[in-house]
């Protein structure tokens, strides 16, 4: 996947990238709903789940792309894509772990990720950054994990394409995790090569 391009091109709010992004975000709790309504005595619906899932995928996609085709990068844009993807990760945590289709050893090597990651943010911040742009690699690993869980949920059924699905999202939930990582350590030293500029200029 393209990196994230750095230059704001459009102030516009409504925007088709935008809008899909926003639908992303629109189908999270739709997607818990329907992923831990068994958990609570419902049917499953995890055909409905696995086609939310899918689309989030789709537009993730579509959206960084068809935002630079077209010079629609906003800033709302910027904020709204990795978002979309960190709720969309940690959703299908919650709810494969909670079913039991994912280990939960798997989910806290995840999310202690996120964890790391948010601790570099104070740093940032104390020496006059944001958040830094979404690397190529971090949009890899997201793309990794993100087509891994649909198929992870297809997986959970009997037959020859089941059981293809369960080992090809694992294949992809194994790169994507390493990568997951990789992405993170690459920001922590960004971030150290930052702060120490900011002091050594000053």
């Amino acid at each position: 996947m393209e990196v994230q391009e750095r230059r704001v091109q459009t102030d516009r709010v409504l925007t088709i990238p935008n809008m899909l992004s926003m639908a992303r975000l629109v189908g999270v709790p739709v997607f818990l709903w329907l992923i831990l309504w068994p958990e609570f005595g419902g049917p499953k619906n995890d055909g409905w789940a696995l086609l939310i899932l899918a689309f989030s995928g789709v537009s993730d996609y579509l959206d960084g792309k068809l935002a630079r085709r077209w010079g629609q990068i906003s800033r709302l844009g910027q904020l709204l894509d990795p978002l979309a993807d960190r709720l969309y990760i940690f959703s299908t945590l919650l709810g494969l772990t909670w079913r039991g289709i994912l280990p939960w050893w798997l989910t806290a090597v995840l999310v202690a990720r996120d964890v790391f990651i948010s601790g570099l943010l104070p740093i940032l911040n104390r020496h006059g950054y944001g958040p830094l742009q979404v690397s190529f690699l971090g949009k890899a690993a997201t793309f990794n994990l993100m087509y891994a869980f649909p198929l992870l949920l297809l997986g959970q059924g009997h037959g020859w394409i089941h059981s293809t699905a369960a080992v090809v999202s694992w294949a992809f939930i194994g790169w994507g995790t390493v990568l997951y990582w990789w992405a993170a350590i690459l920001y922590a030293m960004q971030t150290r090569q930052i702060v120490k500029g900011t002091v050594t200029s000053g």
